[in-house]
């Protein structure tokens, strides 16, 4: 503060014009600022507290059961873009203050247990601690957020975000008996709800029909087939060598895994409307028009921007802001229409500031009521296809949304500034998160508009 009076001094005595002695005007003086110093060491300590992401890796999204990671251990997929984001950034894996992993099914001791076991595999030392979080769809997300909340209150300087799902090797369907008191809570009852029968009830409330749903199908795997061509998801997909077994004679072949394989380029209109309603004998929700069920991981660096400066690491994104909403548990598809706009609004912005959406496609019926409530522009919206052509493991969804909107970003340069990824929570919630390009904030810079 002395420092900054003594500069007001000096320059102030330059500007400062003679004045006879008898003079009777006021002269300039210096004061201390209210602020607590000068205007642009508060923007620089703002900016250098920023969360960054500097690596976002995922694997590839596979079917369940019949694809390329059915006889892969849940562990070995997340040891895969652990060790990929450290790879990238040359990093030392000690120096990470704490891993959060996403996931959904499966025993929570047995999954903690096996995300240990993950970070050892990876290369991290002893030191460095492992632990889980689970809000259903958007737990790899949730862990992006829990990690950038922990550097932002000043916990560590680094952490990772991840997020893993083995469809094939974890178990679904409730355990145990459920509470009889459920049956005088219709809210709670709700939340009991099979997911494809939420989707019903969102397509029945809110009229979308089965021909938009097919058609929000069409385009997803169009646009994924046409991502995958391009080579556009080389960029974050982290090639994992693992093996397939022959199920008749059990033989192991290795592979080496780095192409999502769910993608069907050739689904057409006609192909969807053949399909039979899966959920409801009269119902629009079909196995064409719904998120596959896949196997997969992500991972994401983050960290304060400062240390990402001083170690010289270029800039992905940064972490700017997360909401998570509550709603209606029997349309539990709708969230992403709630949670969009709050998350939006702490950011400072208005929903025509965003450049690009990553919006998790559980069920078409729910993407589209979503897409038009907000009345997003949709090619703004998952322009490399999303879950119902790449796959939706669970856990890991949020982590991959996060790394396929981050590296889109970055192709597409300064006309792309700021980002969302959301998805609708079963039982009934929404989750969003706002991101914005790495290099499209600098010091000076405000991510807030001023009115």
């Amino acid at each position: 503060m002395e420092k900054a009076m003594e500069r007001q001094r000096v320059l102030l005595h330059h500007l400062q014009p003679p004045l006879p002695s008898s003079s009777s005007q006021a002269s300039l003086s210096v004061s201390a600022c209210l602020a607590g110093g000068s205007a642009a060491y508060q923007r620089t300590s703002l900016y250098g507290d920023d969360v960054v992401i500097v690596a976002a890796q995922r694997t590839a999204l596979c079917k369940a059961k019949r694809g390329s990671f059915k006889d892969t251990y849940p562990d070995e997929l997340l040891a895969s873009v652990l060790r990929a984001v450290i790879e990238k950034t040359k990093l030392d894996p000690s120096e990470v203050g704490d891993i959060v992993v996403g996931t959904v099914l499966g025993s929570g001791s047995q999954k903690a247990t096996e995300f240990r076991m993950a970070a050892f595999y990876a290369g991290f030392p002893e030191t460095v601690p492992v632990r889980t979080v689970n809000r259903q769809c958007s737990s790899g997300l949730q862990a992006v957020a829990d990690v950038a909340a922990a550097i932002k209150a000043g916990f560590y300087d680094i952490g990772i975000g991840a997020g893993l799902e083995s469809m094939t090797t974890s178990p679904r369907g409730w355990k145990g008996s459920v509470n009889p008191k459920v049956q005088k809570f219709e809210q709670a009852q709700s939340c009991l709800l099979p997911m494809g029968i939420t989707s019903e009830n969102v397509a029945h409330r809110f009229g979308v029909s089965r021909e938009e749903q097919d058609q929000a199908a069409v385009d997803s795997h169009r646009k994924a087939a046409s991502a995958t061509a391009s080579g556009k998801f080389k960029d974050e997909i982290t090639p994992v060598n693992t093996r397939i077994v022959d199920p008749k004679t059990g033989d192991e072949k290795p592979i080496t895994v780095s192409v999502d394989d769910g993608i069907r380029p050739s689904t057409t209109l006609s192909g969807l409307a053949k399909l039979k309603p899966v959920f409801k004998k009269d119902g629009s929700t079909t196995a064409g028009n719904s998120s596959q069920v896949s196997d997969g991981a992500g991972a994401v660096l983050l960290m304060k921007r400062s240390v990402a400066i001083k170690k010289e690491l270029p800039i992905l994104g940064v972490f700017r802001t997360f909401a998570a909403v509550g709603v209606d548990p029997a349309v539990m598809g709708v969230g992403p229409a709630a949670a969009i706009p709050a998350a939006v609004k702490a950011a400072g912005l208005e929903l025509d500031d965003i450049d690009l959406f990553e919006i998790n496609e559980a069920f078409a019926s729910q993407f589209v009521y979503c897409r038009n409530k907000l009345g997003l522009v949709p090619e703004k919206i998952n322009v490399n296809g999303g879950a119902i052509a790449i796959g939706h493991p669970l856990g890991a969804t949020g982590a991959r949304c996060v790394a396929t909107l981050l590296h889109e970003m970055k192709r597409r340069g300064k006309d792309c500034r700021f980002g969302v990824v959301s998805m609708c929570i079963g039982s009934g919630m929404g989750a969003a998160g706002v991101f914005e390009r790495g290099d499209g904030v600098d010091e000076l810079s405000n991510v807030r508009k001023v009115e």
